[in-house]
């Protein structure tokens, strides 16, 4: 019996298309690029707020002492640098060198190795202090984690302008030293912890760090001196753990939603209202006493936001393959986290939040918005900087829709 033609539409022509496009593109480059700008701007705001509180947040002057973080750890095998020494000066170290990644993840600058000193950052300064946060600095701690696997520096990074120079170059090849020296400089911070830290609760990390280190230098050699199949294969396992990174921050952001829905669902206080109007009544809740007390004093006002809030929150995971539900409810949370922000005073939570909420936008904002900054840039360009239109062509024309977008 003849078999039949596999035609265009068949399962296994889509099944073909669907791992071909996996394994062959980095998927939702401009929403990774927002998820990192705005945990990096989120965690580096943080950071320097507290900077003039730093010692007693998570340093040697905080009421969670060094002795007892240093038992802590060693029962949830958790890591964080700053067990290796109680030295004041140490600390400094660590907390400079966690604002200089985030400023660096922000403009997107060598982003493969500055995403795992911003994850080490994170990592170090909450473990630390574990009682220091207040919900976003969670979403913060695995965003951080899983932002080491993507290549978030595609687009709207330094990254992204350093390769364009690059493939414009008339030998298609440029010297870079910074990567090497930055690698070999990283190996030898690598070996001096392997010998000289503290082994409490870090053994999975240094194996983790030595392992992005020998990726990172077989990346760099198949890029140099093995162009071809090496090159290729490299690129096929980058975009496979891009893609799986980028649909577990999907699925984290999911049940987040989920959970909170579910949960207010079953507490009595979000029946009745009350879980909205206590906080509304708290000093230390209320940055804008006038603002609170106006909403709190109306209980049709504190009724909608109430029931809106577990609404939307229980609705979201379901309206993900709606693209016009999903875009009007991204907005109606993006604006709940807005609103904490502005009267409950948690602005980094917020920020956070919406940062995570950032990875469900469409291509289609992101690339206008993306035009508008562009636009708002060019106009700040003296005149004889300003490039001839139609000169060149950028990588946003020719983004490809993905399934977030």
């Amino acid at each position: 019996m003849p078999g039949r033609a596999s035609g265009p539409g068949t399962p296994d022509r889509r099944l073909a298309r669907a791992i071909q496009r996996v394994t062959a593109t980095a998927l939702g480059p401009y929403q990774t690029a927002v998820v990192r700008i705005g945990f990096a701007a989120a965690w580096l705001f943080f950071l320097l707020r507290e900077l003039p509180h730093r010692r007693e947040l998570y340093g040697p002057d905080g009421p969670w002492s060094w002795e007892m973080g240093r038992q802590l750890i060693a029962n949830n095998r958790s890591f964080t640098v700053l067990m290796w020494s109680d030295s004041a000066i140490w600390f400094e170290i660590v907390y400079a060198v966690a604002m200089l990644s985030s400023v660096l993840l922000l403009i997107g600058w060598r982003t493969r190795t500055v995403s795992v000193l911003f994850m080490v950052g994170v990592l170090s300064l909450q473990n630390r202090s574990i009682f220091m946060g207040d919900g976003g600095d969670n979403v913060i701690h695995l965003v951080a984690i899983y932002l080491v696997l993507t290549r978030c520096g595609q687009v709207w990074s330094l990254d992204a302008r350093r390769a364009r120079r690059t493939a414009q170059a008339a030998s298609g090849r440029s010297r870079d030293l910074v990567g090497p020296t930055l690698w070999i400089v990283l190996g030898c911070g690598l070996v001096a912890a392997t010998l000289l830290g503290d082994r409490t609760g870090e053994t999975w990390m240094l194996v983790l760090l030595w392992l992005l280190w020998v990726a990172q230098g077989l990346w760099w050699v198949a890029c140099r001196y093995a162009p071809g199949e090496p090159r290729v294969l490299l690129d096929v396992l980058a975009n496979l753990t891009h893609n799986a990174a980028l649909a577990v921050i999907m699925a984290e952001v999911c049940l987040i939603y989920a959970t909170a829905g579910w949960y207010k669902i079953q507490g009595s206080r979000w029946q009745d209202g009350t879980a909205l109007y206590y906080p509304l009544r708290l000093d230390y809740f209320t940055p804008w006493p006038f603002l609170s007390d106006l909403l709190a004093g109306s209980g049709v006002i504190v009724m909608l936001l109430t029931y809106g809030t577990v609404i939307v929150q229980v609705a979201f995971p379901f309206t993900l393959f709606n693209r016009r539900v999903k875009n009007v409810l991204l907005v109606a949370m993006m604006l709940e986290h807005a609103g904490i922000a502005l009267l409950l005073g948690l602005p980094f939570f917020s920020l956070a939040m919406i940062a995570a909420d950032a990875v469900f936008l469409p291509t289609v904002f992101l690339l206008w918005l993306g035009g508008r900054v562009r636009r708002g840039r060019e106009r700040l360009r003296p005149v004889a900087r300003r490039p001839v239109p139609g000169q060149r062509r950028t990588a946003e024309e020719h983004a490809p829709r993905t399934l977030v977008g």
